[in-house]
């Protein structure tokens, strides 16, 4: 039998974020169950502790179900409907599955504690329904618990998988300096591609070349930073493993790109390719703004690896980075070309650039 941690290594980052995700969706269900039953005083807390013990394991087998729903099943389902319909749609699946877990709950006490057989389940269950006012509690307190992880799924994906509790706690309420690694990552030739193209076609080129390229990203642990047409900026901390993981994540977004390559041909007979510019350096990261707030990253670094990309185009390079960078990557000789001194627009003096031949 393989061991579960050797198995669980081998899973894509995109895949371990999921899983975490459902676990967390199913131990946060199961907390607030716990307190629930507490805070009511029902029936429920006068019964022994293995009636509390079973409920709370079909609570927790089932919202696993539920979290799989949230993340797998319903997103992929809905993912291209409005954000009133996403919701509407999924409340009522995951209604019907939390009506189904409740009655798991009470055959599991009415079988495993009390003994009297799964009837006299159903028919408690059947007596719960047709209370009306029961019913309306059961309704509002599951559309809240979903909707507070739907909340939670999208800050985490709006700010990047890892981002959540940063914001919950307020880690950049004030302004923080982390040395940061920063990349720069837009197509190659998009303004005769959305010539060719047209607008709504080229808009769904460039969402399909986003999430080819972003999948790479994330299963290399980058974080997100924005979008901004049909540019990425993604950062890493700067250690030695998310040196490696940068240069990962190009290659990883190449292969993507070929895999789907034919793909791109046949529904746009174009096949994307873009450029990258990469530097290393502190970067001041805090929250901003007042009706919409965000997690702004700014600071020299970030204004350096922008003109960086730019050289690309102006040096016909696919991917450049700076000797700040390079000095802790660990390339042989053959994978890089120093491209000299390279004065870069709005800054005072010129840098030594390099191109990577990956």
């Amino acid at each position: 039998m393989k061991p579960v941690d050797s198995t669980y290594s081998r899973v894509s980052a995109v895949g371990k974020y999921r899983v975490r995700t459902i676990l967390y969706i199913a131990v946060f269900w199961t907390l607030i169950d716990i307190i629930v039953i507490i805070l009511l005083k029902n029936g429920n807390t006068r019964s022994p502790f293995r009636s509390l013990v079973l409920r709370e394991v079909a609570v927790f087998t089932m919202s696993c179900f539920m979290g799989y729903l949230f993340v797998y099943t319903l997103r992929h389902v809905f993912r291209t409907r409005s954000v009133f319909i996403n919701f509407i749609f999924k409340s009522v699946v995951l209604l019907l599955a939390a009506f189904v877990m409740n009655f798991l709950v009470h055959f599991v006490d009415a079988v495993f504690v009390a003994g009297k057989g799964s009837q006299h389940a159903f028919d408690f269950f059947m007596k719960e329904i047709e209370d009306v006012r029961l019913l309306i509690q059961k309704i509002l307190y599951w559309l809240i618990l979903f909707m507070i992880t739907q909340l939670y799924i999208e800050i985490n994906e709006k700010y990047s998988p890892g981002v959540f509790m940063d914001i919950i706690r307020g880690k950049y309420l004030q302004p923080k300096i982390e040395k940061r690694i920063v990349m720069f990552m837009d197509l190659k030739d998009s303004t005769p591609i959305a010539e060719k193209l047209g607008h709504e076609e080229n808009f769904l080129f460039i969402r399909d070349f986003i999430y080819d390229v972003s999948v790479a990203l994330i299963e290399h642990h980058g974080r997100i930073y924005q979008y901004v047409g049909d540019e990425i900026v993604v950062s890493w901390l700067y250690q030695k493993k998310n040196v490696k993981r940068c240069l990962a994540s190009i290659i990883e977004a190449r292969r993507n790109l070929q895999k789907n390559g034919e793909e791109f041909r046949r529904k746009y007979n174009i096949i994307p390719e873009f450029r990258v510019g990469i530097h290393v350096g502190d970067v001041t990261v805090g929250e901003i703004g007042v009706i919409k707030k965000d997690l702004a990253m700014s600071g020299d670094t970030m204004n350096t690896t922008a003109r960086i990309r730019s050289a690309a185009n102006e040096l016909n390079q696919k991917f450049i980075v700076s000797k700040d960078f390079l000095e802790g990557a660990g390339l042989e000789e053959w994978q890089v070309e120093s491209l000299g001194i390279v004065d870069l627009k709005g800054k005072g003096t010129g840098i030594e650039l390099f191109s990577l031949k990956i």
